[in-house]
């Protein structure tokens, strides 16, 4: 059941000037932003979006109701309330959101229900009441539609209305059998085991459950705001039994700042500026925002280092803020998220007791951004949470409406893509519903460069034109980095041919003549080249940490980055290119790729007899250590080195390389991953034709 407080945004051409409508135990859960196009985008609204969100975050009913169900002794306590009932209620006769999806009927149900509690508690609006409970009657049936979504504590709240509609005397047309079968799945859901988790989930439902609560109980849930949960309802049903000061200043802060109506999780600016930065980034269009989104974020940071309980006690936002701060710089330590390393201790929580996938991915999404060695509970946290959104995976238990199939989408991708593999073209793309971006250029020059110098007349070497145009494409997004794409894509068709040069298709006089015509960049990768290759004509074996440092270099980082870093804005001195910091970027991203590479290309590579990390480990050992063994102490070197890659990228103190220039290592270590994850990308069939298919989809899209 989803939980975690996210806002519901969609964002559209046909849908840029209206609301945003919060998430709430009522509501469905937050969808992926959208765009039909990105031509037609406002810069500035969504600039106003990021500025004024807290302003939108309104008109979202069982906020106050509850207060004049329950306080006989303060009538109309906050009586805007009651008369923005009167003034909102809808032509089918409910209350809630306007122009609702189909799926979200009990929601209606709900709201519905509560409004007209209000009314008849304070004898007002008979009209209104009747055509609420009109509605009521019609749509009940909904109630017991598996398809319909649930909203969290559904089962324990509006039984709880109903009882209270019992009590005020009013008369709901609904038959004896409908409402004892709802009171007994809420008897049920009060039976089960007495965790922790479950102590503070009632807590949460608190207005569903009325004389059956312990009041003393829910009250050590109360916050410093003097909320429960950050609940206005949930405030509103304590305040009606105990009479709470802190309460009832929580209730009136609220009003004071939103008027006649209130969110159903307040504060929530910040969580809500959070999931738009979020957002922005997924979809590929930070850049147009970048002072926008530092403010967000530095507001953020000031938060987290004063360990405010609005990011702190929820999961999902303490997850997000954690992932959005250390991947843009921000000196932030994972301690906050130690309370989630364990799946009991996480599942021992309201959350967990809820069991929130959404809050578990991004519980899962943070745990990848791990830069230290001594941050072994994100090494537990990811796999517990990996473990868990397999399980829900694989058992279809995603809800079989609309939300719960886009959930079930980003949990898939996510497993499928950790984010040391995902290329940010690629995740746009998958965020888009359309985006129109010019690739044509790259393609057509790339390519006419190729048939240009006659590389694709060499029978020897493999043409990885449309890979090298990919890779480029979705390495380097911004428009006006056209040359360091060209660049990019003209380093892979060149490597690519000169590794095949080197391995089946010169001569070693042909070899050496040809180190000797080249300088600078590729004098480095050719003589290493030469290296391998006269280990392979003596038929001599080197040592792995030999075969590795030279193998480094052949992995070809050098001729494909190094010109390329310098078209991608910053200025580069001399003393940055030749700093240690510099040096360990370029090894560290080229252990991984060629270590990758070496898992993949093993059984290809054997039957060529040449030279591969896994086979010389065991060639070393005598026997002594098998394959699956000499694959796994690779893969741990692989993810040491992706974890300290990540951290020199993320780090800023001390650190000279401009972030562009790190941030072209990091990408280049994620293509890495993402072609060899499952076979050789670079001769494997699959990744052909899912590149193809790709490029085929943009060109058409292009043409529109």
């Amino acid at each position: 059941m989803a939980f975690h407080q996210s806002p519901n945004f969609t964002i559209s051409s046909s849908s840029l000037s209206g609301a945003i409508d919060p998430r709430s135990k009522f509501v469905t859960e937050a969808k992926t932003t959208s765009f039909c196009t990105l031509r037609g985008l406002k810069k500035e609204l969504i600039r106003c979006l990021i500025r004024l969100i807290s302003l939108f975050l309104r008109m979202t009913l069982l906020g106050l109701l509850w207060s004049h169900l329950r306080i006989p002794l303060r009538p109309l306590v906050f009586p805007q309330c009651i008369n923005w009932l009167l003034d909102n209620q809808l032509h089918d006769g409910s209350w809630g959101l306007p122009q609702r999806p189909s799926l979200l009927v009990k929601d209606a149900l709900s709201c519905t229900l509560a409004s007209v509690l209000a009314l008849k508690r304070w004898g007002i609006g008979e009209e209104e009441m009747n055509k609420g409970i009109q509605f009521i009657e019609s749509n009940f049936a909904s109630i017991n539609d598996e398809k319909q979504h649930t909203p969290v504590g559904f089962d324990i709240i509006f039984p709880g209305m109903i009882e209270c509609a019992k009590d005020l005397n009013l008369n709901l047309p609904l038959r004896t059998t409908d409402i004892d079968s709802m009171l007994h799945r809420r008897q049920s859901e009060l039976r089960r085991r007495n965790l922790e988790g479950r102590k503070e989930y009632l807590a949460y439902v608190s207005e569903g459950l009325g004389k059956l609560q312990d009041w003393e109980m829910v009250m050590k849930y109360q916050r410093k705001n003097g909320s429960l949960f950050n609940s206005p309802s949930a405030t509103a049903a304590a305040l009606s039994h105990i009479q709470n000061a802190g309460c009832l200043h929580y209730l009136c802060s609220v009003l004071d700042k939103f008027g006649d109506a209130v969110p159903t999780v307040c504060p929530f600016d910040l969580s809500a500026r959070l999931f738009m930065v979020e957002s922005l980034e997924s979809l590929g269009i930070d850049r147009h925002f970048e002072n926008e989104i530092r403010r967000v974020l530095d507001e953020t940071y000031r938060c987290w280092l004063q360990e405010e309980e609005e990011i702190l006690l929820d999961p999902a936002t303490c997850a997000m803020a954690f992932r959005l701060l250390r991947v843009n710089g921000y000196d932030v330590s994972s301690d906050p998220l130690t309370k989630f390393a364990e799946e009991d201790q996480s599942f021992n929580s309201l959350e967990g007791y809820s069991k929130d996938t959404s809050a578990v991915l991004e519980l899962y999404k943070a745990s990848q951004i791990t830069i230290g060695t001594d941050e072994f509970l994100l090494e537990k946290q990811n796999l517990w949470t990996r473990r868990f959104l397999e399980q829900e995976l694989s058992s279809g238990s995603f809800y079989s409406d609309g939300h719960g199939k886009q959930v079930s989408k980003q949990v898939e991708y996510a497993l499928k893509f950790p984010y040391h593999s995902q290329l940010e073209r690629l995740a746009h793309r998958r965020n888009i519903e359309h985006y129109s971006v010019d690739d044509t250029r790259i393609l057509k020059t790339s390519y006419w460069w190729v048939a240009e110098n006659r590389l694709d007349r060499l029978k020897f070497a493999r043409l990885t034109t449309v890979y090298a145009e990919f890779i480029g494409a979705a390495t380097l997004l911004s428009p006006e980095l056209s040359d360091a794409r060209i660049s990019w894509a003209k380093g892979i068709v060149l490597t690519t041919v000169i590794d095949d040069f080197f391995d089946v298709g010169g001569s070693l006089e042909e070899l050496v003549n040809l180190v000797q015509l080249v300088e600078k960049y590729w004098l480095n990768f050719l003589k290493s080249q030469l290296k391998e290759a006269e280990w392979l004509r003596n038929k001599s074996l080197p040592t792995v940490d030999e075969y590795i440092e030279n193998a480094c270099v052949t992995y070809a980082l050098g001729p494909i980055v190094f010109p390329t870093m310098y078209l991608v804005g910053p200025k580069l001195p001399e003393e940055l290119v030749t700093h240690p910091e510099f040096h360990n970027l370029y090894k560290l991203a080229s252990i991984c790729g060629r270590l990758l590479n070496d898992i993949q290309s093993l059984k290809r590579e054997c039957k060529e007899e040449t030279l591969n990390a896994v086979s010389l480990q065991m060639i070393h050992s005598k026997g002594v250590i098998a394959e699956e063994e000499a694959i796994e102490n690779l893969r741990s070197v692989i993810n040491s080195s992706t974890r300290e890659l990540l951290r020199l990228v993320l780090q800023e103190k001390g650190s000279i390389i401009p972030r562009p220039i790190k941030d072209l290592f990091l990408k280049t270590s994620k293509s890495s991953h993402l072609f060899y994850m499952e076979d050789d990308g670079f001769t494997s069939d699959s990744m052909m034709n899912f590149v193809n298919d790709l490029i085929q989809e943009q060109l058409c899209v292009n043409k529109l």
